[in-house]
């Protein structure tokens, strides 16, 4: 089965810094990271195409994205920035697509986890440029925290004709060890079928030095519960999980946690789903393979 990593990111320090990436907590990450350091720990656990996502609020990252994707074959599918909130968000996004691999461009994502405002997304607007997403095609990432998931599941009625994709399953607090109002939020956003959720980012949200499988599996089995296999997608999110564990670890723990599924439904966590809402291109001599059931026609209300 060829895999899907749906959700990792890249970075030079010498073009644009991170300025997330401060304190000594994140000094492991505070480097450079391309798809060339990623190539060897993906290859090697069976990775045939991935997807990049956008880190700053720069529109300078997304065109360097899509030139990325233009040229590394491992790339199938980019999520870059653009301001929603622009007059001119539809036509910024026509531009986009014009651009070298602009044929990459699967989708945007804006740090909504960072807006002060737990109804950002309900801004008019925002809904404005949610809907400019949904005409273009793209589907939208969302990365947001457990205060905002109401107004996400709010946002996704009221665009049911795009598809949001819900990165790191609402960040839970897993360190902590709680799950409400997380888990009652996250059943509300899944409740609505335009929406997709990614087995990603959990590693980080549990205690960095001492996290096991085990205080994962609440938040894994939950969300499996709500989306089911048909609407979840594996992610790494490197190289952020570093900070609490390597590429195959990572990989592995996400095998574990969907243990329980048939192998159907994991095929479908680990490249199919990823596929269909990304509507990524097969990689070359895949034909029939794992990763392309369900074809790549429409995107909305994904199975």
């Amino acid at each position: 089965m060829t895999l899907v990593d749906a959700h990792h990111h890249v970075w030079d320090l010498s073009v644009r810094d991170q300025e997330w990436i401060t304190g000594a907590a994140m000094a492991p990450i505070r480097r450079d990271f391309t798809t060339a350091d990623l190539a060897a720990p993906a290859r090697a656990a069976g990775v045939g195409a991935t997807v990049v996502v956008q880190t700053v609020t720069v529109a300078g990252e997304t065109p360097e994205l899509l030139a990325l994707a233009a040229r590394d074959e491992l790339v199938a599918g980019v999520v870059g920035w653009t301001d929603l909130t622009a007059p001119d968000v539809a036509d910024t996004l026509a531009r986009l697509r014009e651009l070298p691999g602009g044929d990459r461009l699967v989708g945007i994502r804006h740090q909504v986890q960072a807006e002060r405002d737990p109804g950002w997304l309900l801004r008019p607007e925002v809904r404005r440029g949610l809907a400019a997403v949904a005409a273009a095609g793209l589907v939208y990432d969302l990365v947001v925290t457990p205060s905002q998931l109401l107004a996400a599941a709010e946002a996704a009625s009221r665009h049911p004709e795009l598809v949001l994709v819900l990165d790191h399953l609402g960040k839970p607090p897993v360190a902590a060890g709680e799950r409400e109002p997380w888990a009652s939020r996250l059943r509300a956003f899944a409740a609505r079928p335009n929406t997709v959720a990614k087995l990603s980012g959990l590693v980080t949200e549990a205690d960095w030095a001492s996290w096991r499988d085990g205080d994962l599996r609440p938040y894994a089995e939950t969300a499996i519960e709500a989306f089911g296999a048909g609407r979840l997608m594996f992610g790494s999110d490197w190289p952020v999980c570093l900070l609490a564990a390597g590429y195959d670890r990572v990989l592995a723990t996400a095998r574990t946690l969907t243990g329980g599924l048939s192998t159907a439904e994991r095929a479908a966590v680990f490249g199919e789903v990823a596929r269909r809402v990304y509507r990524l291109s097969p990689p070359a001599g895949a034909a029939g393979a794992a990763g392309d059931v369900g074809g790549t026609g429409g995107r909305a209300a994904p199975a």
